[in-house]
């Protein structure tokens, strides 16, 4: 399995900016996550092919993530984005026990 994210880069703090990732098959569910320096890698948000979504508390009213299973894709929505939004984010898709990990892509909200 391969995943293929792109959207990352630089945004000001109440900006927005989308984030994408392509599997190269569909999965029974596909996220984000992210890590920062000196913290553990984080569920950021995850969506399942059915279309439940779940969002960490920081992103919640924020972040809108959307799954496209004829594309096999999974997109989040950045919206009001904060300096501490900074991290690596980092795709994901699953597929029943097992979990596959995209590059990860930069993000840096500057205040």
């Amino acid at each position: 399995v391969q995943l293929q994210a792109s959207g990352g880069g630089l945004v000001q703090a109440g900006g927005s900016l989308t984030l994408s990732c392509i599997a190269s098959s569909s999965a029974f569910a596909m996220g984000w996550y992210r890590k920062t320096p000196g913290k553990e890698r984080e569920l950021v948000a995850i969506i399942t092919s059915g279309g439940t979504a779940t969002y960490a508390d920081s992103v919640k009213g924020r972040f809108t993530i959307s799954i496209d299973n004829n594309e096999n894709k999974v997109s989040m929505q950045m919206n009001s984005v904060k300096p501490e939004d900074t991290a690596i984010y980092y795709c994901s898709a699953t597929y029943g026990l097992e979990t596959y990990w995209g590059q990860g892509t930069l993000v840096t909200v500057s205040s």
